[in-house]
């Protein structure tokens, strides 16, 4: 277990976003396996062989964007 009780491997990210007197915080808790991110690695796996050419941003790279 880390410091803050969560067991060794879990990927927490938070995002805080705020001005004086005030803050909205995102978190995203994917759970204890990999699975959460099964889909999108076999996406771009998929995908990578018929991209050519530098992509910018993951968006891009990932999901059609108009031209």
């Amino acid at each position: 277990m880390s410091r803050d009780g969560h067991p060794h491997g879990l990927v927490t990210t938070e995002v805080a976003f705020g001005a004086r007197g005030e803050r909205l915080v995102v978190r995203h808790d994917p759970g204890l396996t990999a699975e959460p991110y099964v889909a999108g690695t076999l996406l771009a796996i998929r995908k990578v062989a018929s991209v050519r050419g530098v992509r910018r941003g993951l968006g891009s790279f990932l999901f059609d964007e108009p031209s």
